[in-house]
């Protein structure tokens, strides 16, 4: 049975893609660094075992602490080698995925974390580990239109140091591949819950200016007319990464897109937001009618830190091609429909991330 190596197992996406293999009856490792709690779907813990240095037994998964900061991997030698001669693919979560961290932060776990795995992987030359580089589609930067999966060009521009490292990252890995490690790129765009009741572990990224806009502390965003919002539930990004972690070899060299196959405009966002009556009321404006000094000092406040992390994505258009995705994985991403939209605005409702009566109730 095929042990997987999973970094940031006790993220986001890294705990839902232990919990599948171990589901699918694979032997799992889970890399964490601090937090050992995996969780799942509405954050339902997941069963865990600590790594004793001898490979988990087919279904369970075995954490083991350490930091791919590190060049060592925060390991000593032997466990470091006991370790690479188990794995047999290894999944690269490990990522910090706040956008307004600082530089030295992403240099350390985004782009030199990612250079520690790749040489984790190649360890023994004679046997490199395949190797799944989790990214996210917004490595194209600022650019719009069509966007193939193959495509590494640098963009001009980037939206934030966030997707600025993760490009750096791809670099790192599309120059192992180059050198014979068998590595494949898993490029989702913005997560949310599960696609048939919106079902998430935490959360963060979109979620929290959602809140900012639904509470109304933000009330006017500029958004261009054309931009759209690419969301993309979770257990179809499992689904996809899953599924290539099993075939790296045959896949080798190759991006894949988990993304909708049909993005949300801007306008039906806030269309979204708009059809909850405890919810405020934004509105959106073009940027060029767009006075930030007609603000409350508060919401000025508050819209610079939004601006700032996420304003990118409702002046944007990118239309990301799934040639690969749907050629290779078989998968072709959902809709994203005001219907899955509103699935993941009810489960935030009920977990009590959003409010479910209006402020004068």
């Amino acid at each position: 049975m095929t042990c997987y190596l999973v970094t940031g197992a006790a993220g986001l996406i890294g705990g839902e893609i232990a919990a599948a293999l171990a589901d699918q009856g694979a032997s799992v490792i889970g890399f964490v660094r601090r937090n050992r709690k995996l969780r799942r779907s509405a954050g339902e813990i997941v069963e865990t075992e600590d790594w004793t240095g001898s490979t988990p037994q087919p279904g369970h998964i075995a954490l083991v602490t350490g930091d791919v900061s590190d060049p060592g991997l925060g390991l000593d030698r032997a466990a470091y080698r006991a370790l690479a001669g188990q794995v047999d693919a290894i999944i690269h979560c490990a990522a910090i995925v706040e956008f307004d961290a600082r530089q030295d932060v992403y240099d350390a776990i985004n782009i030199a974390g990612t250079a520690h795995m790749l040489e984790f992987a190649r360890f023994d030359r004679g046997r490199p580990i395949p190797f799944v580089q989790v990214s996210t589609a917004y490595v194209c930067g600022q650019r719009g239109g069509e966007l193939a999966e193959d495509n590494d060009e640098a963009p001009e521009s980037f939206a934030n140091p966030y997707e600025a490292s993760k490009y750096a990252a791809e670099q790192l890995v599309r120059a192992a591949m180059a050198e014979g490690l068998p590595a494949v790129i898993a490029r989702p765009s913005i997560v949310v819950g599960y696609e048939d009741d919106g079902a998430i572990a935490g959360f963060d990224s979109i979620y929290a200016a959602f809140k900012l806009l639904a509470e109304g502390r933000i009330g006017t965003i500029p958004a261009a007319s054309d931009a759209t919002l690419n969301f993309v539930p979770i257990d179809h990004v499992v689904k996809g990464i899953v599924t290539m972690a099993g075939q790296v070899e045959a896949m080798a060299g190759r991006a894949f897109h988990l993304v909708a196959s049909e993005p949300m405009p801007v306008a039906d966002f806030f269309e979204l937001i708009h059809g909850y009556p405890q919810f405020a009321d934004p509105r959106l404006v073009g940027p060029d009618h767009y006075d930030p000094e007609s603000l409350s000092p508060l919401e000025r406040r508050l819209h610079r830190k939004v601006a700032t992390l996420y304003g990118a994505y409702f002046r944007n258009n990118p239309l990301f091609l799934q040639d690969n995705t749907e050629k290779l994985l078989g998968l072709a991403g959902p809709v994203a429909d005001l219907a899955l939209m509103r699935r993941q605005a009810d489960f935030a409702i009920r977990a009590g991330f959003l409010r479910a009566e209006s402020v004068a109730a």
